[in-house]
């Protein structure tokens, strides 16, 4: 790693600005430079590849849990500023949820809270569960060798979240596409903010057209929320597109789940010995597997807050690190152990705070239906090549195999 010169503030020595070139990683490898930034302290300063400047890195459970939930730390100031970053381009619009704070951020989300409850997501837990049996039902009948990915792995995340947010089924398949080209880094800025202006134009549609809706989908419950002027049309749209964008994520995080589990069958034959734990193994999978490449959004320090002895100065950019707050030795005795019975276990795979992943429940709940019918239905599914030869995506955000070539 490039290493910068001491800097010096209030008299007190800066450490040393890393750069982080965050490449692509093979299979579920954890990325060896956040590795070495959490051995060198609590707090880093890191420069990523992309973006201006450089910002500090919070790793440690605690710092990372109140930063994300603390109003001193302000996502709506990244607006406007090119923080360093991973992605190429940086495209928010403004008043979209993710860029937003107290109490506007709470405004929207309270919107479309009632689809993301326990009781929100088990009213479609019948239904996903016959859309996975019937995709399962054509592995089994097309026969091996299958990539599990396209088969079951990529359509069922779509058709759920599509469901959840009341997207015709015929529109899937566009849905999908923008969602890939919006998350990729591979096709360019401009295609990528092209796909975006579609997927927005497709949602501004589908809401507009159920302002008094009394339905349970995510669109009726905008629209519902937009016709009581409670929400404008353009935050709709903006939570609308993340939240679709978003479901797709179950994709990579299962692709990860099944190439750890079929790469380590001791996994697969406790979970199919005792169905029983299954749930609590998930959450271990959850706080175990790298999501995501590098880190995700910064946040900006409205005022000087110290953390740990070490001062952030106001202005200052900060990303926190969920990857490495779950593999903190002081919450997660011997972290790089993927122990099913793991207990109590309070990862942040989820996020934490204000900016809590929505839809937590509802890819928990996918996670869940994924594994009982994938072990109980394919009981001999084994990888149909050795691990390593599994290729993740290039380039992308959100790490995930390519395709997970299975055999039974």
């Amino acid at each position: 790693m490039i290493e910068e010169t001491l800097t010096e503030t209030a008299g007190a020595a800066l450490p040393p600005v890393r750069h982080w070139p965050a490449v692509d990683l093979a299979g579920t490898d954890f990325d060896p430079v956040l590795a070495e930034l959490m051995s060198e302290g609590p707090l880093t300063r890191v420069q990523l590849p992309n973006g201006e400047g450089w910002a500090w890195l919070v790793t440690r459970y605690d710092d990372v849990r109140m930063v994300a939930n603390d109003p001193r730390f302000s996502r709506e100031a990244v607006m406007g500023r090119q923080v360093t970053r991973l992605a190429p381009h940086f495209i928010p619009d403004r008043g979209a949820v993710g860029f937003l704070d107290p109490p506007d951020h709470t405004r929207l989300r309270r919107a479309v809270a009632a689809a993301f409850t326990s009781k929100g997501v088990e009213r479609i837990r019948g239904k996903a569960r016959v859309m996975l049996d019937e995709l399962v039902d054509e592995l089994l009948q097309d026969g091996p060798p299958a990539d599990l990915t396209a088969a079951v792995l990529g359509p069922f995340p779509i058709a759920v979240i599509c469901e959840l947010m009341g997207v015709p089924a015929a529109d899937r398949h566009a849905m999908h596409t923008w969602t890939q080209l919006i998350l990729s880094s591979s096709h360019g800025k401009d295609v990528s903010e092209k796909a975006k202006r579609e997927m927005s134009a497709y949602f501004s549609d589908l809401v507009g057209l159920r302002e008094g809706s009394t339905g349970e989908d995510v669109a009726s419950l905008l629209g519902a929320a937009v016709g009581r002027a409670e929400i404008t049309l353009e935050e709709a749209v903006g939570l609308a597109v993340l939240l679709q964008i978003g479901g797709e994520a179950v994709t990579n995080n299962s692709g990860q789940m099944f190439h750890l589990l079929l790469s380590r069958p001791e996994l697969v034959e406790r979970l199919r010995s005792d169905p029983g734990i299954r749930p609590r193994a998930i959450d271990e999978l959850l706080r175990w597997i790298p999501h995501r490449n590098a880190v995700g959004l910064s946040r900006i320090a409205l005022e000087d807050v110290d953390v740990r002895g070490v001062r952030i100065r106001a202005g200052d950019a900060v990303y926190v690190s969920y990857l490495a707050a779950n593999r903190d030795p002081e919450v997660f005795p011997d972290p790089e152990v993927v122990d099913f019975s793991r207990s109590p276990n309070p990862h942040v795979a989820f996020g934490f705070g204000p900016h809590y992943c929505p839809g937590g429940m509802l890819a928990r709940l996918e996670s869940e239906l994924l594994v009982d019918a994938l072990l109980d239905r394919v009981p001999g599914m084994r990888l149909a090549v050795p691990p390593e030869q599994v290729t993740f995506r290039k380039g992308a955000l959100i790490r995930g195999p390519e395709a997970l070539p299975v055999t039974w």
